[in-house]
């Protein structure tokens, strides 16, 4: 139909008239209550955005000389955090310079720990050094 028997059809029944695709040939409109629809689509959004999860990354620090029980309770929280859905990085810190140059202690320890909680996460890329820190960040497993 032409566009002003359309437009006189929508102002009949107090409606608007809303064109939805402008590029066809011929557009396309829609006789219909224009703030009532913007009204549900933001409702949508705010929906979807509600029931949408970020993925937050936690992070546990160690140190070289780390006790036992201290590292059980470590790869415990971290375990905790992968079961969540969240990321973790784990950082082991080189405090002194001294100990720059135990760096294979430090791969061994993350070996370790990336052991412990292997069955819940894994790692994207392998740990690297960023200056004093040794560091790796654990994605949760599916």
């Amino acid at each position: 139909m032409s566009s002003a028997d359309a437009l006189q059809k929508a102002f009949d029944a107090d409606l608007d008239l809303v064109m939805i695709s402008p590029t066809a040939k011929p557009p396309v409109c829609r006789i219909m209550d224009y703030g009532k629809y913007r009204f549900e689509q933001t409702k949508r959004e705010k929906e979807a955005k509600k029931n949408q999860k970020t993925a937050d990354v936690k992070e546990i620090k160690m140190s070289l000389n780390i006790d036992t029980n201290d590292f059980n309770i470590k790869v415990k929280n971290a375990i905790k955090f992968l079961q969540n859905g969240d990321k973790v990085k784990v950082t082991v810190r080189f405090r002194r310079m001294r100990e720059l140059t135990h760096v294979n202690l430090g791969e061994e320890l993350m070996k370790k720990f990336m052991d412990a909680v292997s069955e819940y996460g894994s790692s994207d890329k392998p740990s690297k050094l960023e200056g004093r820190n040794y560091a790796v960040v654990l994605s949760p497993k599916k």
